[in-house]
């Protein structure tokens, strides 16, 4: 990421920017970053006259503004201003609105200047073919489900990521297959003029002909009935209330209520399924959690710091079904040790008071996004699990490729792509107060899990990750994943 320092008149260099094009320095989170002005007779210090925001052709401005750590008519210490610009920078493009982001300080005096933020808009509306594994992972899928292609979840997804040009997004899918389910989500992250507070609606409803009714020998066992019938249904329904007070921190109140019926020969295979009598499991949550965000991208992140802590209640009202309380803390560091190469560390903690929960709410290592490298074909379920993560990543590829001469729509004319080279070490326990017999092979025991791996960093962000990893039950393998791995 690039900061410009030009210095010239005003009334020369704003007709200029109001048609300035993103060239080879425009700016991605992940760019690489430089402190070092253009001009070597910088001001000691700077005051803003004037915020102009050139691209944001759907954006409204203020969804841009919000972002920005400083005010006009207010004097800023040189060197303090450039990093201000470059935490800015890095916040505008988290938004994942935009595909590039450059913010150029315009000196127009001794210790004046005016502010161009340039933005290159991404494509809001994407229609998306749901192709998907219903597995936990690619390596359940390929090894032990056997590369079952009736496994699969397919569909269509619709999203709107910037409805009205002030970030709201809505999203809606159908999908049939191993899964079928309806999906509908609303997001609207500011509903006040200060935009500190924002309300998201959320509807699901899924059924299934297989699902897992337990785990044996740390392997998920599923079920399906001789007629192939119906055996689960579920619907959902959440709304969740967002503060955003700082910059950096958020806090988040969710209201939500779940209703799952299962077929009777579900109950006959899994007495404890739902751990009460009746094949119906229906309660109201409420959870509140605190976000501390300061990735410097939060698809894939190289520099910064995530902490994240939340609590539940499940069962507010009507307790007879469920009464229980559940616990996450999760808290990653990420250190850019050089341009090409950085080290990240990440904690992840979840807790349930209770000695046991209905099989629909277990938790443990292989349920993403709590896995142990080299245990990806395992589960090991837990009323208490910490997972320990780590990785040296060393980026050996950044390219752009210019595909506009193919494409012509902005949005699409450039692919970036990154690779990096990982190695990785991950550790953790899940304690199991059941000490089911079966499963104690893994569970209550310290697991270990090393490797190295190719990571690539794609099109709007995507991460695609191939990895070998051995654990400490002397096993190993090839493992490929969809997403960043903390």
């Amino acid at each position: 990421m690039i900061i410009k320092i030009k210095k010239s008149l005003l009334f020369i260099i704003l007709p200029i920017a109001l048609f300035i094009e993103c060239g080879e320095n425009s700016a991605h989170a992940q760019n690489d970053t430089s402190f070092a002005p253009v001009d070597t007779n910088a001001p000691d210090s700077v005051k803003v006259n004037n915020i102009f925001i050139v691209g944001n052709v759907k954006t409204k401005k203020n969804v841009i503004l919000r972002e920005l750590d400083f005010t006009t008519e207010y004097y800023y210490d040189w060197n303090t201003f450039l990093q201000i610009l470059l935490a800015d920078q890095k916040k505008i493009y988290n938004l994942q609105l935009f595909t590039s982001v450059e913010i150029t300080p315009l000196l127009t005096g001794d210790n004046e200047a005016e502010i161009l933020i340039t933005v290159k808009e991404r494509w809001y509306i994407l229609p998306q073919v749901i192709f998907e594994l219903a597995d936990r992972n690619f390596s359940e899928w390929w090894t032990n489900q056997n590369r079952d292609f009736s496994r699969v979840n397919f569909g269509l997804r619709l999203s709107h990521n910037n409805v009205g040009g002030r970030n709201e997004r809505l999203k809606f899918a159908g999908q049939l297959g191993f899964t079928r389910a309806l999906d509908l989500q609303y997001s609207k992250p500011y509903i006040d003029k200060n935009q500190k507070h924002g309300l998201a609606v959320q509807l699901t409803f899924k059924e299934n002909k297989t699902i897992p009714i337990k785990s044996e020998y740390n392997k998920q066992v599923f079920y399906t009935n001789e007629n192939e019938d119906i055996i689960r249904k579920n619907f959902a329904a959440a709304l969740r209330y967002t503060y955003r007070r700082s910059y950096y921190n958020y806090h988040f109140l969710t209201l939500g209520y779940s209703n799952t019926w299962v077929a009777d020969d579900v109950l006959l295979e899994n007495p404890d399924y739902f751990q009460h009598d009746g094949n119906k499991l229906r309660y109201s949550f409420a959870t509140y959690t605190f976000r501390h965000d300061r990735r410097d991208n939060v698809s894939y992140a190289t520099d910064g710091e995530l902490l994240q802590a939340s609590i539940t209640k499940y069962g507010i009202f009507y307790t007879k079904d469920l009464d229980e309380v559940e616990v996450n803390l999760t808290a990653n560091k990420y250190f850019k040790i050089s341009d090409r190469l950085h080290f990240n560390t990440g904690l992840t903690a979840n807790w349930f008071l209770s000695q046991s929960q209905p099989y629909t709410l277990v938790r443990g290592v292989g349920y993403n996004p709590n896995f142990i490298r080299g245990y990806e074909l395992n589960v090991v379920e837990g009323q208490q699990l910490y997972v320990h993560k780590n990785s040296f990543r060393y980026k050996f590829v950044d390219w752009e490729i210019d595909i506009s001469n193919l494409i012509k729509l902005e949005q699409f004319s450039t692919i970036p792509i990154r690779l990096y080279l990982s190695a990785n070490f991950d550790h953790g326990y899940v304690k199991d107060r059941n000490l089911i017999p079966e499963n104690t092979r893994l569970s209550n025991k310290y697991l270990m899990g090393y490797g190295t791996g190719i990571d690539l960093v794609g099109f709007y962000d995507a991460v695609f990750r191939f990895e070998y990893s051995m654990n400490n039950s002397k096993e190993g393998n090839f493992f490929f994943n969809f997403s960043a791995p903390f």
